[in-house]
């Protein structure tokens, strides 16, 4: 049974950083890619990064470019999301999903659609704020 759990989150004041942490049990990283995504209250689920275990194809949305990096660790069957430079926007629930199995010649992700990634983990809380 494909299962994903997230940690890391927490409060930070602007400008700070985190890392989440998304574990893994029940498969391979090798075999999917891993997503990304927030949602803050009111509004729609959204991409933010993957990336393709092994492969290291990863995709970031236009706001977190530059300040966020996606990274795995294939020992642990863990995913990072280095989070830099936070605003106040950033704000939201994390999720981590995964989308597999994929071909091994496949090295690329993508963040969407979202119906496109079966398993979800249950969320960790970010909040950016002074």
């Amino acid at each position: 049974q494909l299962q994903l759990v997230e940690s890391g989150g927490g409060l930070v004041q602007p400008g700070g950083s985190l890392r989440l942490s998304c574990e893994a049990s029940g498969f391979t990283l090798d075999q999917y890619a891993i997503g990304w995504f927030r949602q803050a209250p009111g509004k729609e689920r959204e991409g933010v990064s993957c990336i393709r275990a092994n492969r290291g194809g990863a995709q970031y949305a236009d706001p977190v470019k530059g300040r966020f990096t996606v990274s795995s660790d294939d020992a642990k069957n863990t995913v990072y999301l280095q989070m830099n430079s936070l605003k106040p926007e950033d704000t939201a629930v994390y999720y981590c999903a995964a989308w597999g199995p994929l071909s091994s010649r496949q090295d690329w992700c993508v963040m969407g659609p979202l119906r496109i990634y079966g398993s979800w983990g249950q969320g960790t809380q970010v909040t950016v704020s002074s």
